[in-house]
Parts: structure tokens; sequence; C-alpha cells
């Protein structure tokens, strides 16, 4: 299922960015390893005021405490999507899904969409709503992963937890029955895919260029403020000039004329620039949260990334190991070392799998969002087309 969903584009080396320690520990809560730090080369001075990690931090701590992450972390809690990616009826049961759990929903976009002119930045926008509705479909299938991990290291993480500190001390009996676990957990697959064949990279590069496109409108947006504010001034300085003309021709020319000059329109544009600048500073303010919202749910989606090829990478170890264990047979000594590597990966393992839930509810929150924002620029874009 994984793989029919993946994008089928190179992976990144996301392990890069990880510990090289096995038992080393990563620190993904609140900043993501792929979090831009300054803006890509060629993007405003604007972008580079948006990409600062430590707004990750701040949208991150936020986000945990909205009322929409705490409701989709409680559907998900309660199993409500769990049977659905396990049903074998394929594309209707994802579109079911998808309407519970996008908003705005896909007709709703797709009316939107249908309406607008079409050109380069509308075919990204969609391009970018498509990529949302993958997005929400592959963390699905990653929560079921986290919940089959769970389940492959249930027995072994309950026999450590009653096992003695010092694993020396092993009887015979406890030795045997960590064998017969070992057996068990050699039957079955990694839970998670290979970093290989899985990732949100063309969702990362997709909402990478919108953010350059939306960046660009924003630099777009201030250079009109300028241009009115610009204009402002000039009108003030020709009504000046109107006046101080109307007063020099009072006393120069006849009463007829004063009324001409008068009657002239002095500068009709003088009060155009401020309601300008008032709807430009409000669409700006827009333009900016849609590129914090690519920006933020691109972070995101590299943490998903990550924490995915690390958790890849660990049930591998520890399959290496657990076969290294049952190749020396029933040998006590050699079930022990087996343990004591087990356990010291034990609490960084299970961390990371509440670590990735977390993000996954996270990018559920963000994907949202961003269609949110995303419709509210369409329909933006249609205003000022018509």
């Amino acid at each position: 299922m994984l793989q029919c969903l993946s994008f089928n584009s190179s992976s990144a080396a996301t392990s890069g960015s990880l510990p090289t320690s096995p038992n080393a520990t990563i620190d993904l809560r609140n900043s993501p390893p792929h979090a831009e730090a300054t803006s890509a080369a060629g993007t405003s001075a604007t972008s580079a005021q948006l990409s600062p990690a430590v707004n990750l931090r701040r949208e991150y701590t936020f986000a945990f405490q909205t009322d929409s992450y705490k409701e989709i972390w409680s559907r998900l809690e309660d199993g409500q999507f769990d049977f659905c990616m396990d049903s074998n009826d394929g594309g209707d049961v994802h579109r079911d899904l998808l309407d519970q759990l996008l908003r705005p929903d896909r007709e709703c976009v797709k009316e939107a969409l249908r309406h607008t002119r079409d050109n380069a930045f509308t075919r990204l926008i969609s391009t970018c709503f498509d990529q949302c509705e993958k997005t929400t479909l592959l963390c699905l299938l990653l929560r079921r992963s986290v919940s089959r991990a769970r389940d492959l290291y249930r027995s072994l993480h309950d026999l450590l937890d009653v096992l003695p500190l010092d694993l020396d001390t092993l009887t015979r009996a406890q030795c045997e029955s960590a064998f017969d676990i070992f057996l068990h957990f050699d039957q079955f697959n990694n839970p998670f895919p290979c970093p290989d064949s899985h990732n949100f990279q063309e969702t990362r590069r997709c909402f990478s260029q919108l953010r350059q496109q939306l960046n660009r409108r924003i630099d777009k947006s201030h250079s009109r403020v300028r241009l009115f504010r610009r204009t402002n001034v000039g009108c003030v300085v020709c009504a000046i000039g109107s006046v101080v003309a109307v007063a020099i021709s009072a006393v120069a020319i006849a009463t007829h004329a004063i009324v001409a000059i008068v009657a002239c329109p002095i500068c009709p544009a003088t009060y155009l620039p401020r309601n300008f600048t008032k709807k430009e500073r409000a669409h700006v303010k827009k333009l900016e949260a849609a590129s914090r919202g690519a920006f933020v749910l691109k972070g995101d989606l590299g943490t998903i990334d990550c924490l995915v090829a690390r958790l890849y990478a660990d049930i591998e170890g520890d399959k290496n190991l657990i076969r290294l264990g049952l190749k020396s047979g029933r040998d006590d000594h050699t079930i022990v070392e087996v343990l004591k590597q087990v356990r010291k990966n034990h609490l960084d393992f299970v961390d990371h799998l509440s670590v990735l839930e977390e993000h996954i509810c996270l990018c559920f929150n963000y994907v949202n969002k961003a269609r949110a924002l995303l419709l509210q620029e369409i329909r933006q874009y249609q205003s000022s087309s018509s």
C-alpha cells in the first residue's frame, strides 16, 4: 500500500541529519532537521524574515494547544480511521477518509479552482491541493505503521520491564523465554517503509515552489504600497501648489477665472491611495500567513521523513541483533548480550514512536490550515482578476 501511494522520487539522504551512533538521541519534537535557516537564493528579504527555525518551535508549541489538533488526536486515538486503512475497498474508502479529514473539503476546493483562470500560479496551487490529499493518506499509513511497531515490540518490551537490571543474573528459564520472543519477533517484517521507497520529497518540493511564488506576490504588494505612498505625497504637493496658485490668481485675475481654477479637480487621487493601501496590507497579511503555512508544513514533513528513517533503521538494527542471537541457538550468554543492546535502544525507540505520532497529527492540522489559506488566496485571485 505504501509503495502504491509513494511519489516514486529519489529519497534524500535523511539519515545524514541523524546521529550516527545507534544509541544517540535526537530531539525532533520541536525543531525539524530540515527546517530552513535562511531563504533560498533569489527570494526576498520578506521571505528571509519568515524562515528562522525558532518560528517553527513557536508554531509547534501553539499547534499542540489548538482545539483542531486535540480533535484530530482524539479521533485518531479512538481508532476511527484504522479499520478503513486495512480495508480492501481501495479508492472509495480513501475518498471517504479524505472527506472526513480534509477541511475545506475536496468539493469546495474543486469548485473554487473551476472558476479560476488557468495559469502557472493556479496550476501550482492545484498541485499543492493534490499533494495535501496524498500526504494525508500517507500519514494515515504511517500511523498504522506506528501501531504495528508497538505490537511488534510489545512482548519484547514487556519482558525487559520485568527482567532484573543486571541481566547477567538471568535464570535459564528467563533466557528460554527471551529466545522464544526473539523467534516471534523475527517472523515479522519492518512495519516502516524503507526510506528509499517512501518520503514526502515531492510534497515538500511543491510547497517550496508555492512559497517562492507567494513571496514574489508579497514583494509585488509591498512595491505597490510604496508606489501609492509616493503618489500620495505627490498629490499632497500638487494640492498645496494648487492652493498657492489659487491665492496668487486671486490677486492677479478676475473672479470668474478664480472660479474656473477652483472648479478644476486638484488631485482626485489624493484619497485613493489610503483605501488601496489598507486593502493591499490586508492582502499581504494573508499572503504572509499562507507562506508561513507552506513553510511549517514543509518542515513538519521533513521531521516525519527523518523520524521514519530513524525508526526503520532502529528496527533493522534490532532485527539483525536478534538474528545473530538466534543463529547461536539457546546460548545464555548470547541471549543476555542481545537483551543488553535492545534495552539500550528501548527508551529512545519508544520516545521516537510517540514523537512521530504527534507530528503525524500535527501534519493533519497543518494540511488543513494550508488548504484554508490557499483557498483564501484562490478567492482573492479571482476577485482581483475579475
